[in-house]
């Protein structure tokens, strides 16, 4: 999507999603974080919904339905016979978080391991990571602690999200969620279960339904990225405000001048 393109109806985003297990949830609280909120509100939010651009990246065994999950949100379609991704492609994503513009970049990276080199350097600078299996395939499953592993070695372990996926849920997966759910509280991600196909059967017609829980997941990746970012932003430089006014003429020792700005009233 073009980044200057007009934010589309269903990607605003008023307050913060909910979480689909608390078993495995990266936070509980059911608001935004009040700061985040009141920079908000006062339109304190840095280079948050300017300039900057967030990037998540896709990680996951081959055929696990990585291409799929980006496409079925992105695209709202479902191609079963897709080619492999070959090396990575990405997908831009506008959103309005709390009536501030913010822009997710999809990074869907190649899981053949002939590709694991080209797509590792792509991995830098990731403020999520999203981790995908299938719900019915135990060895993806297991294979997602190195994948993890991969993506940290060029990644902060301390400021990056994370979120296990399980994919094909339309599938039978019961028995895998309790592993799944174990996994993502070892890792300390997030674990959703989605499925970029799901079909239901009406009599002899077969109804398709555009993907179960794709739509909830991104919406809760793009606010807790918004969330952390603006955090971040707010924790940036010490004492110094967002908007502050810098001085680069002056001999005065106090080189922000921050007089004349209104100071905010719901956050310090």
């Amino acid at each position: 999507m073009n980044i200057l393109a007009p934010v589309r109806r269903d990607r605003v985003l008023a307050e913060l999603p909910q979480c689909l297990r608390k078993e495995a949830a990266l936070h509980v609280h059911k608001d935004f974080h009040p700061r985040v909120t009141c920079a908000c509100q006062e339109h304190r939010t840095g280079t948050v919904g300017r300039f900057k651009i967030s990037k998540v990246i896709v990680v996951g065994d081959l055929s696990v339905g990585k291409t799929c999950l980006i496409n079925r949100f992105c695209k709202d379609i479902f191609d079963k016979n897709y080619k492999a991704t070959i090396g990575v492609d990405f997908e831009m994503e506008r959103f309005e978080v709390l009536g501030v513009p913010f822009s997710l970049q999809l990074w869907d990276t190649a899981g053949q391991e002939r590709f694991k080199c080209i797509a590792s350097t792509y991995y830098r600078g990731a403020q999520a990571i999203i981790i995908v299996f299938n719900l019915n395939d135990v060895a993806s499953l297991e294979h997602t602690k190195q994948w993890l592993a991969d993506a940290l070695k060029e990644n902060d372990p301390s400021s990056v999200l994370l979120f296990l996926v399980g994919s094909k849920k339309d599938l039978s997966y019961a028995l895998m969620e309790k592993d799944a759910l174990k996994v993502a509280q070892e890792m300390k991600a997030e674990y959703w279960a989605v499925s970029s196909l799901t079909a239901l059967f009406l009599s002899t017609y077969l109804l398709l339904v555009s993907g179960e829980n794709v739509r909830e997941f991104f919406f809760r990746v793009a606010a807790l990225t918004f969330e952390a970012n603006v955090l971040a932003e707010l924790e940036k430089s010490g004492a110094r405000r967002i908007g502050d006014v810098v001085r680069i003429s002056s001999n005065d020792s106090n080189l922000y001048l921050t007089a004349g700005k209104k100071k905010p009233t719901c956050c310090p």
